[in-house]
C-alpha cells in the first residue's frame, strides 16, 4: 500500500505520517520546504519521540519525499497509482494541493480502487473544502468518469505537535494521545486500513468536540497565558486566573456539545478534563506565542471561539467566559506573527464594527453582535 501525504512538517511527520506507516503504507512525503525534503531524502528513518509519564520512541521507516514545487509530474505519478492521499498542510493551503490531485486522478488507471481523500486540518469538514478545490480543476465533461476513481472523507484530528527543538532534525516530540477520526460512509464497504484511526457513520459531533474543547481550550491557554505573562504553556495553567478561565470556557462549550449532539454531560465532563490535563503536559516544550499564533483566523466567524459563542448565543445565553477569551485574544500582540501584527493594526485604524464584520463575521442581527462589539471597543479602546 502507498500514501501520498501533502505535508511533511511535524505533524505530517509525528502524527498522520506516523500512523500511515504503523497501518503498512509506503509513506511519500510531498511538500514545497526544500530543504526538508532534501533532509528526508537523505535519511533512512527518523524518530518519533512520545513525551509523557511514559516515553515512548518510534522509528517511521520505508518512506520517500517528493519536492512538490519541482518535481510536480513525479507527484502525479505517485497520486495516480496510490492507495491513499492525506494533508496536513493548513486549510488555507488546499487550495494549492488540489490541482497536483486533480491531475493524479485524471492519470489514475479506471481499474484500481477508489483513491482515499482524507484533509487532517484543524478544520471543520476540510476535505469537504479540498474536494470542492479539486473538482474546480477538473473539466465538466470529465468529472463522471473521475467521480468513480475516489472517495472524499471527512476527518477530525487530535495530537498536540508543539515546536520542535532547533537540534532535532527530521526527529519530532509529540504527545502520546492521538485521535484520528474518519466517516466511513464515503467508502462503502471498503474502508482504507488504519488501524490507528477510529470511522464512525456520523463525524460531526467528533469534529466539533474537539474543535470546541480541543482547539477552544488550548487557544484560551495560550490568550489568558500571555495576558498573565507566562511563556510555556503547561506553566500557564499553573496561574490560578488562567486554569479558572479555560475551564470555564470548556464548560461553556461542553453544555453547547451536550446540548446540540446529545453527548453524555459525564463522559463530556471527562474528556474536557482529559484536555486540560493534556496542556498541563510539562514534557511538552510548547508555548503560548506558537499556540496562539494567527489570531484572525481564529476568531473567524465559524472557528473556535465565534464558532461555539455564536450557537451559545443563539440558545439565549450569554457565553460569559467565551467572550472573556476573545478579549485576551484581542490582545495578543507577538511581533513574528504576521496575524498577531495585523490585529494590532486593525485595532489602532479601524472601527470596532469593522472589526466585528471583518474579522468575526458577525451581522449587526446577530444575538452575538453586541457582546462581542463591546469586546472589541474595549480592545480597541486599550490599543
Amino acid at each position: 500500500m502507498k500514501a501520498i501525504h501533502f505535508g511533511a512538517g511535524n505533524i505530517g511527520r509525528g502524527f498522520v505520517g506516523l500512523l500511515l506507516h504503523e497501518a503498512g503504507y509506503e509513506v511519500v512525503f510531498a511538500d514545497v520546504n526544500a530543504p526538508l525534503i532534501e533532509a528526508l531524502q537523505g535519511a533512512p528513518s527518523y524518530t518519533v519521540h512520545e513525551a509523557g509519564e511514559t516515553p515512548t520512541d518510534k522509528l517511521v521507516d520505508n518512506f520517500r519525499a517528493i519536492n512538490s514545487s519541482t518535481h510536480e509530474a513525479d507527484l502525479i505519478n505517485e497520486i495516480a497509482t496510490a492507495d491513499a492521499v492525506t494533508t496536513a498542510v493548513g486549510p488555507n493551503v488546499l487550495r494549492f494541493v488540489a490541482p497536483v490531485i486533480a491531475a493524479g486522478l485524471a492519470r489514475r488507471d479506471a481499474g484500481r480502487p477508489p483513491l482515499a481523500v482524507m484533509a487532517c486540518e484543524n478544520a471543520i469538514n476540510a476535505t469537504d473544502v479540498l474536494a470542492e478545490q479539486v473538482w474546480a480543476n477538473v473539466p465538466d465533461g470529465d468529472r463522471d468518469a473521475l467521480a468513480s476513481r475516489v472517495a472524499f472523507a471527512n476527518t477530525a484530528v487530535d495530537r498536540i505537535v508543539p515546536g520542535q527543538a532547533a537540534d532535532a532534525g527530521i526527529d519530532v516530540t509529540v504527545e502520546a494521545f492521538y485521535e484520528w477520526v474518519i466517516e466511513s460512509p464515503a467508502f462503502g464497504d471498503t474502508p482504507p486500513v488504519i488501524p490507528g484511526a477510529t470511522f464512525v457513520k456520523d463525524l460531526a459531533p467528533y469534529i466539533e468536540r474537539k474543535l470546541f474543547t480541543v482547539n477552544t481550550g488550548h487557544a484560551t491557554v495560550a490568550y489568558l497565558g500571555t495576558q498573565a505573562g507566562v511563556s510555556k504553556l503547561s506553566d500557564a495553567l499553573l496561574v490560578p486566573s488562567v486554569a479558572d478561565g479555560a475551564r470555564r470556557v470548556l464548560e461553556e462549550t461542553s453544555a453547547l456539545l451536550v446540548a446540540k449532539h446529545g453527548l453524555d454531560e459525564d463522559t463530556q465532563r471527562a474528556y474536557r478534563e482529559k484536555i486540560l490535563g493534556r496542556f498541563a503536559n510539562p514534557s511538552l516544550p510548547d508555548t503560548v506565542e506558537r499556540v496562539g499564533r494567527q489570531p484572525l483566523r481564529k476568531l473567524s466567524r465559524h472557528e473556535r471561539f465565534i464558532g461555539p459563542a455564536a450557537e451559545i448565543a443563539e440558545r439565549g445565553t450569554r457565553p460569559v467566559a467565551l467572550l472573556e477569551a476573545i478579549a485576551a485574544a484581542l490582545r495578543f500582540n507577538v511581533a513574528d506573527d504576521e496575524q498577531s501584527v495585523e490585529l494590532q493594526r486593525m485595532l489602532a485604524t479601524d472601527s470596532a464594527e469593522t472589526i466585528v464584520a471583518d474579522v468575526c463575521g458577525l451581522e449587526p442581527t446577530h444575538p452575538l453582535y453586541a457582546d462581542v462589539l463591546e469586546v472589541v471597543r474595549g480592545a480597541v479602546t486599550a490599543s
